[in-house]
């Protein structure tokens, strides 16, 4: 079985400005995959992993992992620390790559609220 090492780097960029609105951390990338798109394109498919097999040996059902693959399951902490170990990565990669997928998609969602700032612009 050929071996392939592959790194996620993802950059985040503060903007400063003199606005407390304008001075978020953006969203690293404007469309985050799914963390199990990830696992499946530069983890299962490279090491022409099966989802049974890959299911067995991270101790979940295949049911579980397949969900996780087609985006209807969340990365939960228990699933980053069984993912981390078995492919050399930390479990805070994949809390993080489904932290921005999460950030992304609420982004993208239609607001049908209004929110009441509690902040003012801090002196120049």
């Amino acid at each position: 079985m050929d071996m392939h090492t592959t790194s996620i780097i993802w950059t985040i960029t503060k903007w400063e400005t003199n606005s407390m609105e304008d001075n978020k951390v953006k969203s690293p990338m404007k469309n985050p995959p799914h963390p199990g798109q990830v696992l499946k394109s530069l983890y299962l498919e490279p090491l022409e992993l099966s989802v049974t097999d890959a299911a067995k040996g991270l101790g979940v059902t295949r049911k579980t992992l397949s969900q996780l693959i087609n985006g209807h399951q969340a990365v939960s902490p228990d699933m980053a620390l069984r993912l981390s170990e078995a492919f050399n990565t930390t479990p805070q990669l994949w809390l993080n790559m489904q932290q921005n997928f999460d950030l992304r998609q609420a982004e993208q969602r239609e607001r049908n609220y209004t929110i009441q700032h509690f902040w003012t612009a801090s002196p120049a």
